[in-house]
């Protein structure tokens, strides 16, 4: 099944190797010889990367930090002047009279309290749905208040590894699938939502809407890590949050499409990513069609498409082509 590699990836294990000869579409075989014997090809991959350079396309990104703002403020103002449109936080919501209830949140309180509330099954079927139709992971970098604030983390860990300040250490992504697994047997085992106490995307939402905490201090913690030694390390290698999501993901009908046929396979786009595995599909030889949906571990963040200098990243609508 198609579906079955992008999630043993996601779990962790290693990304598809370089496929055979005989796994790729003859059109795609016949493309890739094409490329290999452009002449001038160092010179026109410079000048359609200083070409992109001088634009500096940041479109999706500024859309994303809005979609943020936006979000996380209504829960605020809401709050602050009771007027009862969104109710709540990020972890359990309501917003207009519907239940909102985040699904790893409403797993941890299942499990926790052996219970399942009808409030809580509304919530969560409500929200599986909104974000199967969204995306999955399209939570992580449109509505997560820490994504923002570990990607400015994240900038300042870039510069300073290029003056060669810090280093990033990598752990192996297979980590998060085990906390994921350790969180949800310690909600069952103890009785406690344990995780939902430093999960740093609740702990925001919650300063945000009723006042700051200590528990602040674990989420600055968290951001003076991945500055100074694991770039996005709570998102890449922990949060069992972005694994549920990317679970919904799987099979939305949002995802972010690649076409190989001008790609300059020069790598911008794993360099930006977030979760870069997830790209592997952009390297020189390693399509198998010509166009290919990018996994479920994708966030749907398109700094990817922001950066790409020949468009071959764009988001997709599946069936929707059929349609027009």
């Amino acid at each position: 099944m198609e579906f079955v590699q992008p999630i043993r990836t996601m779990l962790g294990s290693a990304p598809p190797t370089k496929p055979q000869a005989g796994e790729v579409a003859p059109e795609v075989a016949l493309r890739y010889d094409e490329k290999r014997n452009i002449e001038g090809k160092k010179e026109r991959v410079a000048a359609i990367k200083a070409d992109r350079d001088a634009k500096k396309p940041n479109k999706w990104r500024w859309r994303r930090w809005a979609s943020i703002v936006i979000v996380n403020l209504l829960f605020v103002l809401s709050f602050q002047f009771d007027v009862q449109l969104v109710e709540g936080s990020l972890t359990a919501s309501r917003v207009i009279g519907f239940h909102f209830a985040d699904l790893n949140s409403a797993l941890q309180v299942m499990l926790a309290f052996k219970v399942i509330l009808i409030n809580l099954v509304i919530g969560t079927v409500t929200v599986l749905i909104l974000w199967w139709l969204l995306g999955g992971r399209t939570f992580c970098s449109w509505v997560c208040p820490y994504h923002l604030l570990a990607e400015f983390a994240e900038m300042i860990h870039l510069k300073l590894a290029d003056q060669k300040i810090v280093r990033d250490f990598k752990m192996h992504r297979g980590t998060r699938t085990v906390l994921y697994v350790f969180f949800a047997l310690l909600a069952l085992v103890s009785g406690y939502t344990v995780f939902e106490a430093i999960s740093p995307v609740g702990i925001l939402s919650r300063a945000m809407i009723y006042g700051p905490g200590l528990a602040l201090i674990w989420v600055g913690g968290l951001l003076i890590f991945e500055i100074f030694i694991s770039r996005r390390a709570w998102c890449r290698y922990v949060c069992p949050i972005g694994l549920t999501y990317g679970f919904v993901g799987t099979t939305s009908p949002v995802h972010v499409k690649y076409n190989m046929e001008n790609c300059l396979h020069e790598g911008d786009c794993r360099q930006v990513c977030m979760v870069p595995h997830v790209l592997e599909v952009t390297k020189k030889g390693y399509a198998k069609k010509m166009d290919t949906g990018i996994g479920p571990d994708c966030t749907r963040c398109a700094m990817c498409i922001d950066i790409c200098p020949t468009q071959s990243l764009e988001f997709d609508i599946k069936g929707l082509n059929k349609l027009l």
